[in-house]
């Protein structure tokens, strides 16, 4: 007998689950876009969407999804034959690297594997090689959604910089920002950018991308921008539609408003950053539980071994053989929606179905992950997987702060 009849919880790494509260502010007719409250409420985004990026510079919003931020933040800021360098620590680097060569511009791969962080010295010793500054963009993946890796910004801006080399450095925080800790204007990030379907909580439509004025600069010599990826219009629109080259995103912006007085007026990103932290701590501790070696033919284990490294928004699982056969009894089962492994084997290996990934990114509280938590300790007895027992016990530890 399935127990799956009731609610449904979604634990991919995105789209998250969307509060309720955001749901009802875009169930509404379609609103006047010429004039009235649509423009005020747009011009209100701005500010929130720096806040949540910590930064004081630009914020653009665009129609689309996490490609549509990759190719809006290199076509502001290269000209065709240009070269890149791109550190990689999963396969959504593997994804900017394509979109940036199919616009005509080279890439160089700095391959840090599916487990280990990217070094900020081998990022710099590649710089100071580059004499003639060939380089000119420096693509770093915040937090690689396939592996769960997250990388140290800070530390490789001071890289950048100690080089003398003047490469921008560009952010993929689709999956990190509203969740982990990050810094834009702090840490040196030149461009960084986001989807509004995983930290932000509303459905999967928008892209926002952050320039300061040394990105803005480049712009100068690009020749990839053209009218509907120009970010310049976008920033200091003259007139409304200007906003997006169109028609507005219109219910998505009423969503994405709610969800940012939930976000930045209400908890506050720091808090979200800290109940974001103490959420993936809890998974951590059920997951060292779980791993015990002493249990025979335990297989599973957390990708990222280094605690340091690991993403505060989503967890990328090892589970030799049984990776998906668990995911799916999850969510046949129990209606728990685990994410799929997802660049972690060549496509079509049956070695794929050894992972499955935990998006705990955005609404989730301590008691969905208690359950999403309780779902995969019943998956691993029902499947008959060899595990450490404390799970939960070290999970409601952490959450009791008496870990």
């Amino acid at each position: 007998m399935s127990l799956a009849p009731g609610p449904q919880t979604l634990a991919i790494p995105g789209p998250s689950i969307i509060p309720d509260r955001v749901l009802r502010a875009m169930h509404r007719p379609s609103p006047n876009i010429y004039v009235g409250p649509l423009i005020d409420l747009t011009h209100s985004l701005i500010p929130d969407l720096k806040a949540v990026a910590r930064t004081e510079h630009q914020a653009t919003i665009y129609i689309g999804n996490g490609h549509a931020a990759w190719e809006a933040s290199l076509a502001n800021t290269h000209a065709r034959g240009d070269l890149v360098l791109v550190p990689r620590t999963g396969t959504f680097a593997d994804g900017w690297a394509e979109v940036a060569r199919c616009m005509g511009i080279r890439t160089e791969m700095l391959d840090f594997g599916n487990r280990a962080a990217m070094d900020p010295a081998a990022i710099g010793q590649r710089l100071r090689e580059d004499k003639a500054h060939e380089i000119k963009s420096v693509l770093c993946v915040h937090v690689d959604t396939s592996s769960s890796v997250r990388a140290d910004l800070k530390a490789i801006r001071a890289e950048i910089d100690a080089a003398g080399h003047p490469a921008l450095l560009h952010a993929d925080c689709m999956a990190s920002l509203g969740c982990d800790e990050m810094r834009m204007d702090d840490w040196g990030v030149d461009v960084a950018f986001a989807g509004c379907q995983k930290g932000l909580m509303t459905p999967a439509g928008m892209a926002f991308v952050f320039y300061n004025d040394r990105a803005d600069r480049a712009r100068d010599r690009s020749d990839l921008a053209t009218f509907y990826w120009d970010w310049r219009p976008r920033t200091t629109p003259e007139i409304y539609f200007r906003y997006f080259q169109g028609t507005g995103p219109t219910h998505h912006l009423y969503g994405l408003r709610e969800a940012l007085d939930m976000l930045v007026h209400e908890e506050g990103v720091e808090t979200a950053w800290a109940r974001h932290g103490t959420l993936a701590r809890a998974l951590h501790a059920a997951f060292a539980r779980w791993e015990d070696h002493d249990t025979p033919g335990a297989g599973l284990e957390l990708n990222v071994r280094d605690p340091a490294i690991r993403s505060h928004a989503v967890t990328a699982v090892r589970l030799p053989e049984a990776g998906t056969k668990l995911r799916l009894w999850c969510e046949d089962e129990m209606g728990l929606t685990l994410g799929i492994g997802l660049g972690m084997a060549p496509h079509g290996d049956p070695a794929g179905d050894g992972f499955f990934r935990i998006g705990h990114m955005g609404h989730v509280s301590g008691h969905s992950m208690l359950g999403t938590l309780a779902t995969i300790d019943a998956g691993l007895k029902a499947l008959g997987v060899p595990h450490g027992s404390g799970a939960l016990d070290a999970a409601a530890a952490v959450m009791a702060g008496t870990a």
